[in-house]
């Protein structure tokens, strides 16, 4: 595979992966209450509820943007373990923890590799770049 596959293809799971966090974001803000209750149902503290709100919705817009992508991605990671660990895994496999299991697939992945192609990340440091670069003298 070529790099430039390679990279299109690093693009495609970015930007799936922030629009799925960032709309699992915003609908929890939308019924922030209701979110809260529910952690507290669990025997989870509430700031868990915020922390997992900011980065689902911080978090999937980043990797949109493709800014600080291993970051965010990271940041997805470990909602979803907490998420498979804490509410899934007692559900099973099929009908229980699948998807999200592929999603912390596609968050490792970016953790790995980053995405370049389209990302606000890659503008910024191809114009930091240039702009270190010496002038030769006259």
């Amino acid at each position: 595979m070529t790099k430039r596959y390679y990279e299109w293809s690093m693009l495609v799971i970015r930007v799936a992966l922030g629009i799925i966090f960032l709309a699992h974001g915003v609908q929890k803000i939308s019924g922030f209450d209701g979110i809260i209750q529910w952690f507290g149902s669990m025997g989870m503290p509430a700031v868990l509820a915020y922390v997992v709100t900011t980065i689902e919705t911080v978090g999937g817009a980043l990797l949109i943007l493709g800014l600080f992508t291993r970051t965010a991605a990271a940041g997805i990671m470990f909602v979803m373990l907490g998420a498979i660990f804490s509410v899934k895994i007692s559900k099973g496999f099929i009908g229980g923890y699948e998807f999200d299991v592929s999603l912390l697939a596609m968050a490792f992945s970016l953790i790995l590799s980053g995405s370049n192609t389209f990302s606000l990340g890659s503008l910024f440091s191809l114009s930091k770049a240039g702009s270190s670069v010496e002038k030769p003298a006259e």
